[in-house]
């Protein structure tokens, strides 16, 4: 009976000491705040997805350009180099052949000559363009071996006008180099706008040699 008691007295210590509500787990702010951010990043990535613009496919038929009249102020052909003018309807139409036979009217190749002797070299040669060459037209340097040698050179302007598929003598003033040995002069023709013209097989040679 004694043994009895003393559980039951026991048990009713027991109840009595414990605590009317249990006790709740300390929440951890760093892994509430690290599940917040997650969340809303997740729900960023949702909304941008919804509004991230689908790439629509390119239209299979290119559209009919429209072409408008050109508004450009033609260029002045005295700026265009020799390349660019070779294009122009001005050098299209001059153009000169000339026959070996006939061509060294004066000084034939190798024309011994003293130092420092003045003489000028005629070339026979025909208008075979469709335009009439005025006395602007004339023969210009082009190179020379030895190099830069021009011999001090200058130009005959022509006397009269020629017409297409007439022959014409054009000459340079020339005056011999005072040291001696061999010297070539190449040279072709330009006509008023100093556009060169004429094909490169037809160009204008001197060779004088100074004894």
């Amino acid at each position: 009976m004694k043994k009895l008691l003393a559980v039951l007295l026991s048990g009713t210590l027991l109840y009595a000491c414990a605590p009317a509500v249990p006790i709740e787990p300390t929440v951890d702010v760093n892994v509430v705040r690290t599940s917040a951010a997650s969340t809303v990043m997740a729900e960023f990535t949702l909304t941008a997805a919804a509004f991230t613009p689908t790439p629509q496919p390119l239209p299979s038929e290119t559209p009919t350009q429209q072409f408008l009249p050109p508004t450009e102020t033609p260029v002045s052909l005295a700026t265009l180099d020799p390349t660019q003018a070779a294009l122009t309807p001005d050098a299209l139409c001059d153009d000169y052949s000339f026959d070996l036979a006939t061509l060294d009217v004066t000084i034939p190749d190798g024309t011994p000559m003293t130092p420092g002797q003045d003489f000028v070299k005629t070339w026979k040669i025909k208008n075979t363009g469709i335009c009439t060459w005025d006395t602007s037209y004339k023969a210009i340097f082009s190179y020379s071996s030895p190099p830069n040698e021009r011999m001090s050179a200058q130009p005959v302007p022509l006397a009269s006008l020629v017409a297409p598929g007439q022959e014409v003598e054009v000459s340079v003033q020339f005056k011999a180099p005072t040291t001696p040995g061999e010297y070539k002069g190449y040279w072709q023709m330009v006509n008023g706008k100093g556009i060169p013209f004429g094909k490169k097989d037809f160009i204008l040679v001197v060779i004088i040699v100074v004894q």
